[in-house]
């Protein structure tokens, strides 16, 4: 039986805008991965630590749910992956071990920035890399009055940049949002992309492009800058169709409806 999804944690069963969120982050990563001794910190599922070992020299997924390890370790077996029980403030790897560590949507669920932060560079090489994202408290909760239950510890762009640059020399900020697939830009050039929205009475320029997310790539030398990217997938639009659909018909307004509609209903199909 499939477990009913949470906006904790993203599972393989689900393929929506979320899913292509996700896996776009993912194809961002795999760039700077290949060949390399890789860290999926928070790998849940372990589906994007299958994906990253796809090109990288080894990858290890690691997550503090036990059950979620043990199913990683039953689905993917290749001979460069494994998985581990482990938490952010407690990596279970040597120091100076990894590449590249990649953390995605991690940081805030948890308050304990600094402890993931001292234990991401105790890991990471030198010449190691930190790909990490986390939503703009500013776009993600402010702007659409949203709070997400499962969120400890959200960060404001410049909180984010902040303890980034407390622990890495460089760093490039790319922004991430959905429009009718998911898009990432890089933050520094982002005025030079256009963004309109409208209708049949009036089209306008949107005063700034901003990220739902944001997303960092950061280490002790100068980063190479990432093209701007767009990961698209007809199927998750279809799917996300289905669930708003689903959702209406669960409402209590269409059930109220489709009840008192029931009687014309019935004596239309006689009135024919």
């Amino acid at each position: 039986m499939k477990k009913p999804f949470s906006a904790e944690r993203l599972e393989t069963h689900i393929f929506n805008f979320t899913a292509v969120e996700h896996l776009h982050r993912y194809a961002m990563a795999k760039k700077l991965c290949v060949g390399k001794q890789v860290l999926d910190i928070a790998s849940g599922e372990g589906y994007g630590s299958n994906l990253l070992a796809q090109v990288a020299a080894k990858v290890t997924g690691v997550d503090i749910d036990e059950t979620a390890i043990k199913k990683s370790k039953e689905i993917y077996k290749s001979a460069n992956l494994n998985f581990k029980v482990g938490s952010c403030s407690a990596i279970p790897l040597e120091n100076k071990s990894i590449d590249v560590v990649v953390s995605f949507e991690t940081i805030e669920h948890h308050d304990q920035h600094e402890e993931m932060l001292v234990e991401i560079k105790r890991i990471l090489k030198e010449d190691g890399l930190l790909i990490i994202s986390t939503p703009d408290k500013k776009y993600y909760s402010d702007h659409l009055n949203y709070s997400n239950p499962f969120h400890v510890k959200e960060l404001y762009k410049a909180d984010f940049e902040k303890i980034i640059t407390k622990y890495f020399n460089f760093y490039q900020l790319y922004y991430q949002r959905y429009l009718s697939g998911s898009l990432i830009i890089n933050a520094e050039i982002h005025n030079g992309y256009d963004e309109f929205s409208g209708d049949y009475n009036m089209i306008e320029k949107k005063n700034q492009l901003h990220g739902l997310y944001l997303i960092c790539i950061a280490g002790n030398h100068e980063i190479v800058s990432l093209n701007t990217s767009i990961f698209t997938s007809e199927a998750a639009v279809e799917q996300a169709a289905q669930e708003l659909v689903k959702r209406i018909q669960q409402s209590n307004s269409y059930k109220l409806g489709h009840f008192l509609l029931t009687p014309i209903r019935f004596f239309s199909k006689w009135i024919r």
